[in-house]
């Protein structure tokens, strides 16, 4: 399993936000542009990013002067699986585990498939047991 490159874009800007907001105290507004160049994400992607990201409830914004983005909870109570599902949808190793989707040429006779959701659901909750605060931890 490999991470798409904006799952992977995200988790670096999520640290680098916690690590601003532990340096802060908690009330840090960010932008798009100082992720961006303190990350190396580029500028577009990094406000794609932050807008899918506060779409998926991780950050807040704020309008105006003195807007910007935060952290919609502590760094420890968000997990790398809701980073990635903010930007990737669901977690899902195959296609078959998603019950919408019926395109698998070998459904009618697979015999993994009805076990596949416990796999599914070990490599969520392994994604699940990682917070960003871990994740933003400075080594």
């Amino acid at each position: 399993m490999r991470l798409t490159s904006l799952a992977d874009y995200a988790v670096v800007m999520m640290a680098a936000a916690a690590r601003h907001t532990a340096a802060g105290g908690g009330d840090v507004r960010l932008s798009a542009a100082l992720l961006s160049e303190e990350t190396g994400v580029p500028l577009p992607t990094a406000q794609k990013l932050m807008g899918r990201l506060a779409g998926a409830g991780l950050l807040s914004s704020a309008r105006g002067t003195g807007g910007g983005f935060r952290l919609s909870r502590e760094a420890g109570r968000i997990s790398l699986a809701d980073i990635i599902e903010a930007v990737e949808g669901p977690i899902a190793m195959t296609t078959c585990v998603d019950e919408k989707r019926g395109d698998c040429a070998l459904d009618n006779q697979c015999q993994v498939k009805p076990h596949l959701s416990v796999v599914n659901g070990a490599v969520r909750g392994a994604l699940q047991g990682v917070s960003l605060a871990s994740l933003s931890e400075v080594k």
